[in-house]
């Protein structure tokens, strides 16, 4: 037997190996190579346009492609569009801006802001601590236990939830943007939270030494207050240093000063927003639970001692019935969804007619929305402010509007529009006010929640 023939066979042998162990022999690749399309003109046109442009720009369905309806039958007044520039602070913009917009209309005033900085630092803090202290719970369990696998893979991000909202404000106040204003840290977060990501991971291996050489639980909370305040410097060079007390000047919707007082963050929230964050209801569209059950998600709060993101589930036509009750009475909504998804950034138009990816590569792309939350496909990455609907001559939507918080050149100056087909697909969380929720819902949440862990689907890419 010459050593071709020996070659020939090894790399038979090699072939049928691979078949059976999944994976590509040469056969297969020969077979995966005949049924592709011949080279004609028009599969070589496809190549060279693909080749040179996006993906979107030949995908793009003209149909669609026509000047952006802007008319809204029932709309919240909004003065001014925020920037959250590089940053994960959505949901930090989002809960400020439904808050403002009841600041605006109260008092009168033009275009106002709360101090985004003022609580992104308070936010970085009870996160910190929230890590640590949960580190120091679970010193017991083993490195690979999945709780404890999962807090050092995120011990820190500048992203969240409405609770957030709820937690921080209730707890710090708020301070108007020009007291507190945004710095090239907080505009900018990447550097800042890998280094207190850094050092959290660094400190939460420490606190697991400590409970595994006995040391007492007082000397361990007392070094756990020496590592929060190593982050309260960190986050007061890069954010500045919260204010205790300041005073601020009113003026109205014409720039006219009315008074000038002297506040504490408490006292500046209960006189310019004077909500009860409380009274709240967050609801969830998530297909692949059982609906009118309500939810927790583990370890997905701001604070340690703060709520966990508790939502009911619910089909979207009762959250949008709920949602246009609230747009009726001018009041807006904390909502957040897939934002990536189907997007024209050119008309800033959110629909699922937007492109026609099929045709483009002959092949569908068909998942429902709980397929695709199931396999990690979708799941809430962006919040934004609702504040506007068009409903028919029946009462049906057919469209919405958001505020976003990419500044005002994003999209349509500064907002969203999406089909109303496009928010069945893609929005998973609204909150809206108790008042707004029918008594047969509002009874569902006084359930005891279902606890879901931290890296469940809908929620393990949440920014």
């Amino acid at each position: 037997m010459n050593i071709r023939h020996l070659l020939t066979l090894a790399a038979l042998a090699a072939s049928l190996a691979a078949q059976a162990q999944g994976g590509i022999s040469p056969e297969m690749l020969a077979r995966i190579k005949n049924v592709q399309p011949k080279a004609a003109p028009a599969e070589k046109a496809l190549r060279n346009a693909l080749a040179a442009n996006s993906i979107n720009a030949l995908a793009v369905n003209p149909a669609r492609a026509q000047a952006t309806d802007t008319h809204f039958s029932h709309r919240v007044c909004s003065k001014g569009v925020t920037d959250q520039k590089s940053s994960g602070r959505c949901w930090l913009f989002t809960g400020l801006n439904v808050l403002r917009a009841e600041a605006i209309a109260r008092h009168d005033l033009g275009e106002f802001q709360f101090s985004q900085a003022y609580c992104f630092f308070y936010d970085q803090l009870e996160k910190s601590n929230l890590f640590l202290q949960s580190v120091i719970d679970l010193a017991d369990r083993p490195m690979d236990d999945k709780t404890v696998d999962w807090l050092f893979h995120n011990p820190l991000s500048d992203g969240g939830t409405f609770c957030g909202v709820q937690d921080i404000v209730s707890r710090y106040g708020l301070v108007p943007a020009e007291v507190m204003p945004e710095t090239y840290s907080a505009n900018n977060t990447a550097k800042m939270s890998d280094l207190l990501q850094q050092k959290l991971r660094q400190w939460g291996l420490e606190l697991r030494d400590m409970a595994a050489a006995k040391a007492s639980k007082k000397n361990v909370a007392a070094r756990k207050e020496e590592m929060l305040a190593t982050v309260y410097r960190i986050l007061a060079l890069c954010l500045g240093e919260p204010p205790a007390e300041f005073t601020w000047t009113r003026t109205n919707a014409d720039g006219e000063p009315q008074e000038t007082n002297t506040y504490t963050p408490r006292s500046f929230y209960d006189e310019m927003a004077g909500k009860n964050l409380n009274d709240y209801v967050m609801l969830m569209n998530d297909p692949t639970r059982p609906y009118y059950k309500t939810y927790a998600i583990d370890l997905d709060r701001h604070a340690y001692d703060g709520h966990n993101w508790t939502f009911l589930n619910l089909p979207m036509d009762e959250i949008k019935q709920m949602a246009i009750a609230s747009i009726k009475d001018s009041t807006m909504m904390y909502m957040s969804c897939d934002v990536g998804k189907c997007y024209n950034r050119e008309t800033g138009v959110l629909s699922v007619d937007n492109y026609d990816y099929a045709d483009l590569f002959d092949t569908d792309f068909s998942m429902t929305k709980a397929q695709r939350i199931a396999t990690f496909a979708s799941a809430s990455s962006h919040a934004m402010t609702m504040m506007a609907v068009d409903l028919d001559e029946n009462g049906t939507p057919r469209k919405w509007m958001v505020e976003n918080s990419w500044g005002p050149s994003a999209g349509y100056k500064g907002h969203l529009i999406m089909t109303d087909r496009w928010l069945d697909e893609y929005l998973f969380r609204l909150v809206v006010e108790r008042r707004f929720v029918p008594e047969n819902i509002l009874k569902l949440t006084e359930q005891k929640p279902t606890l879901l862990p931290a890296w469940d689907p809908l929620f393990a890419g949440e920014n």
